[in-house]
């Protein structure tokens, strides 16, 4: 028997102010449109959006 995908990936989050990203993981099952969090950019010391780039 095959195996599916799996459920859980690692989805790296890209700044919209700098280079700066973050690493995290996503239910695939749960979420399947992209995440866009608001979290703390260190490059401009500020909160700032941060969007899905893509996966490893």
């Amino acid at each position: 028997m095959a195996k599916g995908k799996e459920a859980r990936g690692i989805i790296k989050l890209q700044s919209s102010e700098s280079s700066h990203c973050y690493f995290t993981q996503k239910n695939r099952n749960n979420s399947k449109e992209r995440i866009q969090l608001k979290k703390f950019d260190p490059v401009v010391r500020k909160h700032v959006m941060y969007k899905e780039a893509g996966k490893l």
